[in-house]
């Protein structure tokens, strides 16, 4: 490759370091060139014979003759350069290591593809066929007492085809998931925190987040998790049908707007589910493609928390790990919310700099965002580093707001009979502001 406005480096030959910024020459034009790239390599620090890595941010034309102009992040600068890779190939997200000679760069060789670049990947692809969880449980429910519509069949309109009464063993797998989906009552019944804190802990735990890490450990293809119990429910539609596995592959997932416009942001402002009677029944071929929305929705919760919990940035100089997770619920008049739980580990290890933090100390963080139908959306952040404990609690509506602050002083005594000390506790009006994940390159920015 070379720096803009030099001559073209003919392409290497052998085993040769290729050149990547060529701009030595004799001519008074290419002397300028020269003293240009000079002072582009002297700015990003760049010793003579050094060797350092550089990311390749987007190929911008592929030219005859293994050639390419291509952008270069290098050092947290972008450099423009025309390059001769020769049989190397470059794609965006690449890593590759070079070395300054004289005025040029050399290629010496591309990395192999890292583990969070190929979750990234997978990640991308799953981005714009989500469908929220909540949206998709109210038309499956809805299904139990308005049956499915067979899949129009030549030229008959969708709407002329009259719901059919579920296949029993098509309601046996959709009441197996009812009965897991936690339900608001369950809380509110006496009993001590222990107990309640246990509840909470095997509802996470059946979220469908950990489902393959689940399955690993137990091959009963009847445990008792969300993601399993979607599937469930696909394969015993299928079956109905005559169809294998195979057919559902060539499905088109159904996605919720809301996730298109904004789909790695977390927690998500989700407009509530209309009520199940609102809802027109579905054809199987509308409920597989919803199921399957559903699915690409928890596989780009899991995809995403192991891309947060492989980052190492300077915003992130500490090991942390990341869970991204949505808990469907039932209210009392079984209609499905879901309260979005965002939480982060961070251990401060060993020799760590940048930091006032002393080392070994862990810091357990967990955001939870909520939108019930009394109190309006609310957002939990919590925050708990050895005893010390802070939380804020943010409420749009203005009752809600009155009510959590009166609260509050109940909550500061609960927590300080559970040991802990409470160094902030506060509530205020509105939503807190989050950051924006987004793709480049199609690759995951992996600040969050």
């Amino acid at each position: 490759m070379k720096l803009p406005n030099g001559n073209p480096t003919p392409p290497p030959t052998g085993d040769q370091p290729r050149p990547l910024a060529s701009t030595a020459g004799r001519e008074p034009q290419q002397t300028t060139t020269a003293v240009s790239a000079r002072q582009q390599l002297d700015q990003l620090k760049v010793a003579n014979r050094e060797t350092l890595l550089a990311r390749v941010a987007e190929v911008i034309n592929r030219q005859p003759g293994a050639g390419a102009q291509l952008l270069l992040e290098v050092r947290g600068r972008t450099l423009p350069v025309q390059a001769a890779v020769g049989e190397t190939a470059l794609e965006p997200g690449d890593w590759v290591k070079i070395m300054r000679a004289g005025n040029e760069l050399q290629l010496l060789g591309k990395l192999a593809p890292a583990q969070e670049a190929g979750i990234a990947r997978a990640l991308a692809q799953r981005l714009p066929w989500q469908q929220s969880i909540d949206a998709g449980l109210v038309r499956i429910l809805a299904s139990l007492a308005q049956g499915m519509r067979p899949d129009a069949g030549g030229s008959a309109p969708p709407s002329a085809l009259k719901p059919q009464p579920l296949p029993a063993p098509v309601r046996q797998a959709i009441e197996q998931l009812l009965s897991r989906l936690p339900v608001s009552t369950n809380l509110a019944t006496p009993g001590t925190s222990n107990e309640a804190g246990q509840q909470v802990r095997q509802w996470i735990a059946e979220s469908g987040l950990f489902a393959e890490a689940r399955l690993a450990q137990s091959r009963d293809p009847a445990l008792p998790d969300l993601k399993l119990a979607l599937a469930r429910i696909i394969t015993t539609l299928l079956t109905q049908q005559g169809n294998g596995p195979e057919q559902f592959n060539r499905l088109t997932a159904l996605a919720t707007p809301a996730l298109i416009q904004a789909p790695l942001q977390f927690p998500n402002a989700l407009a509530p589910p209309p009520p199940q009677s609102a809802t027109e029944p579905a054809t199987v071929g509308q409920m597989l493609r919803l199921l399957a929305g559903m699915l690409n929705r928890i596989t780009v919760n899991q995809l995403h928390s192991q891309v947060l919990s492989t980052r190492t940035t300077a915003d992130a100089p500490a090991p942390t790990t990341t869970l991204l997770l949505e808990l469907p619920w039932v209210t009392p008049q079984n209609e499905p919310r879901l309260a979005q739980l965002r939480i982060e580990h961070e251990r401060q290890d060993e020799g760590s700099a940048g930091t006032k933090r002393a080392a070994g100390i862990a810091e357990w963080r967990l955001s939870l965002a909520m939108d019930l139908d009394d109190a309006g959306p609310v957002h939990f952040d919590v925050a708990l580093r050895q005893q010390q404990v802070s939380a804020r609690v943010w409420a749009e509506k203005q009752a809600t707001l009155a009510h959590v602050q009166q609260s509050l002083p109940s909550l500061r005594q609960s927590l300080s009979e559970l040991g802990l000390e409470v160094t902030d506790l506060e509530c205020r009006r509105g939503n807190p502001k989050g950051a924006t994940t987004r793709l480049e390159h199609r690759l995951v920015d992996t600040r969050a």
